[in-house]
């Protein structure tokens, strides 16, 4: 299902109650905010989202220092216009900032020295975490943010890491795809779940 505002006004409230409905906002080409909500969904089984020997191996000779919510506004900045046109407008980054500085969003940074190389963002309500985008300047750096980040929801007794839809890259981390009924009702158990970041 697919809806589109065309003058939406994106608040922390607007984006949180929408969140616990299943929806997230994308802009479109136009820029203009369309909420999503597909079916299937693609979620990461926090369970079995681990990196594999190999990618361990590499990640441990990186030389790669790993942060949380030391810098959110550059990681989403990153995330907006690393990789080229992107659905993240300016009006959807003033959101999710305030989001994270109520305590609702947090980062994950990939250093290499005092330079910040790759990281990740996403929502976080009860014991549900949305992951919203990566960027990668080095090699696996958005590897090192993604994996830290998955421990640190496992840790902290997350129930619900959604990556919204599947494609080659969240597949290759370890995405599966499960109906939206199943969704929504895991959705309801996580978000309802008290938890902490």
């Amino acid at each position: 299902m697919l809806c589109t505002d065309s003058a939406p006004v994106l608040t922390p409230q607007l984006l949180l109650a929408a969140y616990r409905r299943g929806f997230f906002p994308m802009a479109d080409e136009a820029g203009m905010i369309q909420w999503h909500d597909p079916d299937p969904r693609a979620v990461f089984p926090l369970a079995t989202t681990r990196p594999n020997a190999r990618l361990r191996r590499l990640l441990r000779k990186s030389g790669f220092t790993i942060t949380m919510d030391q810098a959110f506004e550059e990681v989403i900045t990153n995330c907006a216009t690393v990789h080229g046109d992107s659905w993240i407008t300016p009006a959807i980054m003033h959101a999710c900032s305030a989001l994270h500085q109520q305590g609702h969003a947090l980062s994950v940074e990939t250093w290499r020295g005092h330079r910040l190389v790759g990281g990740i963002y996403g929502v976080a309500i009860g014991a549900a975490f949305f992951g919203e985008s990566m960027f990668s300047l080095e090699t696996n750096s958005s590897k090192a943010a993604f994996f830290h980040l998955a421990e640190h929801l496992r840790q902290h007794d997350f129930r619900l890491f959604d990556t919204q839809y599947l494609n080659d890259h969240t597949a290759s981390l370890g995405a599966v795809e499960i109906p939206r009924n199943r969704f929504m009702m895991e959705l309801g158990s996580a978000v309802s779940s008290p938890c902490s970041i």
